[in-house]
């Protein structure tokens, strides 16, 4: 039997990918506003790193105005947004890729200026975030306090969650994700630094679970399982997240996931900087015995140590990040070892063509030399 590599075909949920090259949910504060719509330069972004049986997951993408926290970011809960979705799923399309899209609510890592009527983000508890929080005109401030939300008000979440992956369907994706990582809404019912309430949905690593688990429900009941994922960051410390007991919470919340069937689990790794000795131990293999299930993962991989991830299995398949950004053609590069293109974080957000739609292929580059 040969070895497991990147470039082993995979089955994930519904679908055959040709290969482990995934590309992750990228926040690029590109959308065109007022509207929040995904412009046509998208179109062209995302069919650039279009590979023929590859993953795309497309950046997260808010289902109500009121999940809203960075300036220009594309939301899936209006019709100019589906209708401009639909452009980048039929680019992406016509080249052979599956595409899902990741859906957002940013909870409490908000600003009254997104939020209509100018009101104060929500959140599980009125606790305020350390840091600053961008404003609609791109300034920072520091994070008000949100306001907690009623436990009547939280089937309107499930809800606008249900309909967003209603809208995705109509802009024609392949599946959905849930973001449930990096400090944002779901997951700040997860973890016990920022969810103090006292009724079902606090307390327990059963009761802070309770909200993940209903709006997983209700994107399997719009898209059936095979085509729904999840994105969780078990050791996360982004946006003043974080868990006092990670492995009992998320060992509890995959043991839950487990049953119901879903396309894949997407876990991001805690290390801050790129992955290091290919094959090293991850934090996240005390969690991958409790996901029985595909298993894709993330964290500064690239080239070896994303093939000794896959090999070794820790991961089924590997998502990359700002390789992705600055490599249009990421998979074809580490399939014939091709160096890469260094990536720009000052063109990461915001802006227009430059350092989105602008970094050369492998054959470009070849011919430039």
């Amino acid at each position: 039997m040969s070895e497991i590599s990147l470039f082993t075909p995979l089955k994930l949920g519904r679908y055959s990918l040709s290969h482990r090259v995934v590309m992750a949910p990228l926040t690029r504060m590109r959308a065109e506003t007022p509207g929040n719509v995904a412009t046509d330069l998208a179109v062209e972004y995302y069919a650039q790193r279009t590979s023929p049986g590859g993953l795309i997951i497309a950046e997260a993408s808010q289902v109500t105005p009121y999940g809203q926290g960075y300036p220009a970011t594309p939301g899936v809960h209006s019709a100019e947004q589906i209708a401009a979705w639909k452009k980048i799923t039929d680019a992406v399309h016509a080249k052979g890729g599956i595409i899902f899209l990741q859906l957002w609510h940013t909870g409490r890592i908000s600003h009254p200026s997104f939020q209509p009527g100018g009101v104060v983000p929500v959140a599980p508890s009125a606790i305020a975030p350390a840091g600053k929080s961008f404003t609609q005109d791109w300034q920072q401030v520091p994070y008000e306090t949100p306001r907690a939300l009623d436990i009547n008000e939280i089937p309107g979440i499930v809800e606008a969650y249900r309909e967003g992956a209603r809208n995705a369907l109509t802009a024609g994706f392949d599946g959905v994700e849930l973001h449930g990582a990096n400090g944002y809404l779901i997951e700040q019912f997860l973890h016990s630094k920022t969810n103090h309430r006292t009724d079902g949905y606090g307390g327990s690593v059963d009761n802070r679970s309770r909200l993940l688990l209903e709006v997983i429900a209700a994107l399997i009941d719009v898209w059936g399982a095979d085509r729904v994922g999840v994105r969780l960051s078990p050791f996360g410390v982004v946006n003043d997240a974080g868990d006092a007991d990670p492995i009992g919470l998320y060992s509890h919340v995959l043991s839950r996931l487990a049953p119901l069937g879903i396309a894949y689990v997407h876990l991001i790794e805690s290390r801050s900087t790129d992955a290091g000795e290919a094959g090293a131990p991850l934090a996240i293999n005390d969690l991958r015995p409790f996901w029985p299930g595909t298993l894709i993962i993330a964290g500064g991989f690239v080239g070896e140590s994303a093939n000794a991830a896959v090999r070794t299995g820790q991961g089924d398949a590997v998502a990359f990040g700002r390789h992705f950004i600055a490599n249009p053609d990421l998979p074809r590069r580490l399939q014939v070892g091709a160096p890469l293109n260094p990536y720009n974080r000052a063109t990461f957000y915001g802006g227009g063509a430059a350092g989105y739609t602008d970094y050369p292929v492998f054959e470009q580059a070849e011919a430039a030399e």
